[in-house]
């Protein structure tokens, strides 16, 4: 391959390449992997810095192992505010959360804000709780028990707030090496008012580390006038990414049809209503502007279906396809629902970690739905059936950022029958996120003269391309689906492992 400025200008054989570039000069890569950069479509960076440098809760095995990990990290850090994420009292042999007087037990009057896993419900020690004007006439409080909905935005935005400048720039910056040295060169950040606020997304917006952040904003509109000068205001790409219609299955509040198997008594919560959504999908519609939500349950996936068919029925097809609306997780979606969204162009922005994470007869989502509604999450094969685009993204902090990982989740499903081909996980978390961002150049995310140099390069193992195709992968590439011969990604095998990430012909790792 060779690279000129930000652009590969020739691909082919080595002899042929010398010869042409005679003064070039000349990277061998001894065996390595090279691989388009991969493009993470659904991050909240400077939280994912914040768990890099703070704690990380993902690694508790039961409750009280969880509290001593809160407990020792408080003591490493006297005088700080805690801050800590990724706590899932659904994997433990209790499983039940810790309480607020557990924490007020370890922590004194220490301000503490801890999010589940899922970063839609929260622990928040009496110390951080005392700080929240009138906290208790929220929706969602709990006085010993996780806050969800209304109660916990606004703890949250107190506990942001007793984070200095300086924890923060550090996170960010942490986080966006992170990304760089796992091959990632470009991030959808999904900000809003309710996750880090304006300031947030502007200082991340204006720092220059080579990792490219594409900006979405999640606040609803119901004029065209409003949805321009928003995007104007933001230098966001799109009204779109975490603009909450429901929250996550996990803390119980995504809006659901049928009430919850282990909470016969809930189905939920619904943040926008039906009126809300439509407004805000025809005033993006109108200004060609980019909309989308943030949408989970089965409750809130039909909620957004018909208000994008009411809006389709008024401005046609043409009018909505262009402005390439997006959904985020998306994860209980019928046959007829996917092939109305694959007819409007709409996107659907997945995470495959998901079901790595809380898929399969015993895990979460069986826990939460039953057997019958658990199995039917995260239908990837379905979605690309109906000619959805797809494309991957992490939702980090709530699972880890690998790229190679999320493509062998979605290689391996663990529904049959829901699982996509290596090619379409491949694409999907490289020019798929390209594609997400309104770039369709039919370049961008690939290895083809023309194309951005913007590449990772990887010790992927024993990759042998002259033995048989079947000793290299248990899957087939066309030449001319641009993908090259994939490394092997059996649940056995271990995941290649970054040398060099290069974004836009400049090295940013390695």
């Amino acid at each position: 391959m060779a690279v000129r400025g930000d652009v590969v200008v020739w691909l082919g054989s080595d002899e042929v390449g010398r010869s042409q570039f005679p003064d070039a000069v000349v990277q061998d890569l001894a065996g390595a992997f090279v691989s388009p950069g991969f493009v993470d479509s659904h991050i909240h960076v400077t939280a994912t810095g914040l768990a890099i440098s703070g704690l990380d809760l993902r690694a508790a095995g039961s409750r009280a192992q969880c509290l001593q990990m809160i407990a020792d990290h408080a003591a490493a850090h006297p005088g700080r505010p805690v801050w800590g994420h990724g706590w899932d009292e659904s994997g433990w042999p209790e499983n039940t959360t810790p309480t607020t007087e557990d924490l007020d037990r370890v922590l004194g009057d220490r301000p503490a804000y801890l999010t589940r896993v899922d970063v839609h419900s929260a622990l928040a020690s009496s110390g951080l709780r005392r700080l929240v004007p009138e906290l208790s006439a929220a929706a969602g409080f709990a006085a010993d028990q996780p806050l969800t909905a209304d109660a916990h935005h606004r703890v949250r935005a107190v506990a942001r707030g007793l984070l200095t400048d300086e924890q923060l720039a550090e996170a960010r910056v942490a986080a966006l090496q992170a990304l760089a040295a796992s091959g990632i060169v470009a991030v959808h950040e999904c900000a809003g008012p309710q996750i880090g606020g304006l300031d947030d997304w502007l200082a991340l917006r204006s720092l220059d580390h080579g990792v490219e952040v594409i900006g979405y904003w999640g606040e609803p509109v119901s004029t065209a006038e409003r949805a321009r000068t928003l995007i104007a205001e933001t230098g966001a790409r799109g009204l779109a990414g975490d603009l909450f219609i429901d929250g996550a299955l996990g803390s119980r509040t995504a809006w659901l049809q049928e009430p919850y198997a282990d909470a016969p008594r809930c189905t939920g919560t619904c943040h926008l209503d039906p009126e809300t959504i439509e407004a805000h999908l025809r005033a993006c519609s109108e200004a060609e502007v980019t909309a989308g939500f943030h949408v989970i349950g089965d409750a809130a996936v039909s909620a957004v279906v018909d208000a994008i068919e009411r809006v389709v029925d008024d401005l046609g097809v043409a009018a909505v396809a262009r402005c390439g609306h997006r959904l985020e997780h998306l994860e209980m979606v019928t046959a007829e629902q996917a092939a109305k969204l694959g007819a409007w162009g709409v996107i659907a922005s997945v995470q495959p970690n998901f079901d790595a994470l809380w898929g399969g007869q015993d895990g979460m989502y069986a826990q939460r739905l039953g057997p019958r509604r658990g199995c039917r999450l995260n239908p990837l094969a379905l979605l690309a059936s109906q000619g959805v685009p797809l494309a991957f993204g992490s939702d980090a902090p709530v699972t880890g950022f690998a790229p190679w990982a999320s493509v062998r989740a979605a290689i391996h499903h663990r529904t049959p029958g829901s699982a996509v081909s290596a090619r379409a996980a491949f694409a999907a978390a490289t020019r798929g996120g390209w594609r997400a961002s309104g770039i369709h150049d039919g370049l961008t995310g690939t290895l083809v003269p023309g194309a951005l140099a913007s590449y990772a390069i990887w010790d992927a193992g024993a990759l042998d391309v002259s033995a048989p195709r079947d000793a290299v992968q248990r899957w087939s590439t066309d030449p001319r689906s641009r993908v090259p011969a994939l490394p092997r990604l059996d649940e056995s095998d271990t995941l290649p492992q970054c040398l060099q990430t290069v974004h836009r012909g400049a090295l940013i790792h390695g």
